[in-house]
């Protein structure tokens, strides 16, 4: 993994804007109004090269004229905006200082367009909404096999500023609600980054959004399972779990060895104790491998103990899942599959929606291809998009 530098410094790294400060002697306090002036101003579209600072409200001219010199308002850029055909997903891919890229997704939904059976008229209630799939590294080690992600290893952990701009990009296209780390990475392996990008997205001055509107996703790092309590206080939780023993998961997540099925259950359990919440188990549902009727009875069994929700994600098409003969569960065989976990253990059970599978933005698909100045984006609305 290469050892990452910046010149300039993203100005939402808090930790460098702050030790900045303090060592030229201007007051902690100017921190905040950087963050929430370029926050603002960002979002606007509002991005001079010179004078971003001198409009700032209480902040010294003599710290506008030097802030631009030591830090970049954006540290990264868009070089690639994929619009899937039914313009419910567009995909960003996010070039970072040293060329390195992640891939970021940004859902909408409309629940108007759905059924609520429990409503006298059937109609569901809310207003449209988005959601976005942030990344936390530049690809991953954890291998997950059906995963394409997984096959570019890791390259690199983001920065907690690098996090945030994500976020940052997004806005610029659709204002976002909700934010689920569940991109590229596995969120806990860069556990002290994604915590300080959380509180950037929840901090009132900046855009406030609602820790209970947060969902951290991880294939299971136990100690950090319970480390998430304290240091994400009302963020949710979600474990990609993929198979109801540990010797199926091991042959589908071969990292899962350092992390027992077990161990992993008494680290959820540990956190929902703390927390009072709701775990969201995430279970890719990979055809003829993990779908038959035991292996349902036997998921029932393990979480009927929990407060959760379980997400079905139909396995989505990937190149190094192919080669391991994957393949997308049959209909009938996931509605049984789904039925049986309700029904029989009582547990809330979704089959996920898959959003923008024509441009390689649906769970498991996003991957840089090394050696490419390109995502691996395919199918319709792809967008060259300048510096912004």
């Amino acid at each position: 993994m290469v050892k990452r530098t910046f010149s300039p410094h993203p100005v939402f790294d808090l930790q460098a804007l702050s030790e900045f400060l303090r060592e030229r002697e201007f007051k902690a306090s100017h921190a905040d109004r950087i963050l929430s002036h370029a926050a603002r101003k960002l979002v606007a579209g509002d991005l001079p090269e010179a004078g971003l600072w001198e409009d700032c409200e209480g902040l010294p001219k003599d710290l506008a004229a030097v802030l631009p010199k030591h830090f970049t308002p954006l540290s990264s850029k868009v070089v690639e905006s994929s619009t899937s055909s039914s313009g419910d997903t567009t995909k960003l891919v996010v070039e970072m200082q040293d060329g390195m890229q992640v891939e970021a997704v940004i859902m909408r939904y409309d629940p108007k367009q759905g059924r609520d059976p429990s409503k006298e008229d059937s109609k569901r209630r809310g207003e449209r909404r988005a959601t976005l799939c942030l990344s936390s590294q530049v690809g991953c080690q954890m291998a997950c096999k059906f995963c394409a992600t997984g096959t570019m290893g890791l390259k690199g952990n983001l920065n907690a500023a690098e996090i945030f701009e994500q976020l940052v990009h997004a806005m610029r296209v659709e204002k976002i609600r909700n934010i689920v780390f569940m991109g590229m990475g596995e969120p806990l392996n860069n556990y002290k980054s994604v915590c300080a990008s959380i509180k950037l997205m929840v901090d009132g001055r900046l855009y406030g959004l609602a820790p209970s509107h947060i969902c951290v996703s991880t294939v299971g790092v136990t100690n950090r399972i319970k480390s998430m309590a304290a240091d994400m206080p009302g963020v949710n939780l979600a474990l990609s779990l993929h198979a109801p023993n540990q010797e199926l998961r091991l042959s589908i997540v071969p990292t899962g060895k350092a992390y027992p099925v077990h161990k992993l259950m008494d680290a959820c359990r540990s956190w929902q104790e703390a927390t009072g919440k709701r775990v969201f188990f995430e279970y890719v549902v990979l055809g003829e491998v993990n779908d038959n009727q035991e292996q349902a009875e036997e998921l029932g069994a393990l979480l009927k103990e929990f407060d959760c929700v379980l997400n079905l994600i139909p396995w989505n098409p990937t190149e190094g899942g192919a080669m391991e003969g994957y393949k997308a569960p049959a209909e009938e065989r996931l509605a049984t599959f789904q039925r049986t976990l309700r029904e029989a253990y009582g547990i809330r059970t979704t089959v996920r929606r898959e959003f923008g599978q024509d441009i390689n933005s649906a769970c498991g698909q996003l991957v840089i291809k090394s050696g490419e100045a390109k995502s691996s984006c395919s199918g319709g609305g792809k967008t060259k998009v300048d510096d912004w």
